[in-house]
């Protein structure tokens, strides 16, 4: 039976986000990072008793990345912001801001922007992290689009990165299979700045519209129970592994399929498009069920979705700008195109954004 299609009406005014037709935000340069260490699902059967038919017809996942021993969540989001400066043709004194969207940073306290801060050259200007969990790319780029509309910064730098092979329970074959590491980064400046291949006379490239969400009441779906003040390590909960990922699959697999497609609809309501209107769509990359069912459901063919999850399983908040970053370095993704991006992760928060390039 065929899914019903999102009609694009009767978005509250008050949840509108509408920047206007003339964007004041655009992505001025992606770069991203992926540890050498690659793991197949057969690789897996050793570890968890699973097989790769299971994993790959249940998720779409055949590898991932995991960071080596000496790699911490910093030294790939540092990897991965410098390739983004790089296209960007831009220098860290250039930038007025880090936001890094990650749940497994470096240490609890101070946060991880601050260490990518220091490992940059960066000096003086602030940075923060974002604990959106897999929507924390798209709540960092929303936030920095503020900063930079209303011009309190010009140029900041978004990353997201995880590493979530060491916060995984190799005993859970629900889980395990699922996460990789790596970092995507972008940066962000005025929509006046031009860059090398932009369209001569065409429509203003960047940030048409964006939308995010947060369910708190669904917060036990998916989450990491142990290790904070609510509930401090004790020997137990280690033994428990109550400081690893849970996950109530279906519940999440339920969310992200309602909640990508309404945030969707809404975001390209808001910057005034309709799917014909779009060229690609990058989603989180999280389960490909998840994906063909939102790609039905928003009416735009699959073939548009640009996916990379086979390659590198679920990133987190990082796998969307790991995916741009492939899009727009091997040509697909070109200036002019206009984009959609969502993400659903842990909270349960949410979110999506159109772009023009």
């Amino acid at each position: 039976m065929a899914l019903p299609v999102i009609e694009f009406t009767n978005i509250p005014s008050h949840r509108k986000n509408v920047l206007e037709l003339k964007p004041t935000t655009r992505i001025l340069g992606t770069g991203s990072y992926a540890p050498a260490r690659v793991v197949t699902n057969s690789e897996l059967e050793k570890v968890v008793e699973t097989s790769d038919e299971w994993i790959t017809t249940r998720t779409g996942i055949r590898r991932r990345h995991h960071a080596a021993a000496h790699e911490t969540t910093s030294d790939m989001a540092a990897a991965a912001g410098r390739r983004a400066l790089e296209a960007a043709q831009l220098s860290v004194a250039d930038l007025d801001m880090i936001i890094v969207g990650t749940v497994t940073p470096d240490h609890s306290s101070p946060s991880c922007a601050t260490a990518v801060q220091h490992k940059l050259g960066a000096t003086d200007i602030p940075a923060f992290d974002i604990a959106a969990a897999c929507a924390g790319f798209v709540y960092g780029m929303t936030i920095a689009d503020q900063f930079i509309t209303t011009g309190a910064a010009r140029c900041i730098l978004v990353i997201g990165v995880e590493l979530l092979s060491r916060v995984v329970n190799w005993q859970d074959r629900s889980t395990c299979v699922l996460f990789g590491d790596g970092a995507g980064a972008v940066v962000l400046g005025p929509a006046t700045m031009h860059r090398p291949g932009d369209v001569p006379d065409g429509p203003r490239p960047g940030i048409l519209a964006s939308q995010i969400y947060t369910d708190g009441s669904l917060a036990d779906a998916l989450q990491i129970p142990a290790g904070g003040a609510a509930r401090p390590l004790t020997v137990d909960e280690l033994e428990a592994q109550e400081n690893k990922v849970q996950m109530v699959g279906q519940d999440v697999f339920r969310a992200a399929v309602k909640q990508l497609t309404a945030s969707s609809a809404q975001a390209m309501k808001a910057a005034g498009l309709v799917s014909r209107d779009l060229d690609w769509v990058v989603p989180h990359q999280a389960n490909m069920r998840i994906i063909t069912q939102v790609s039905q459901r928003l009416g735009f063919s699959l073939d548009r979705f640009i996916l990379n999850l086979e390659e590198y399983g679920n990133t987190s908040s990082a796998s969307i700008p790991i995916a741009l970053d492939e899009a727009v370095r091997d040509g697909r993704i070109r200036p002019g195109h206009q984009v959609l991006m969502c993400a659903l992760g842990a909270g349960i928060s949410w979110g999506a954004a159109v772009v023009r390039f």
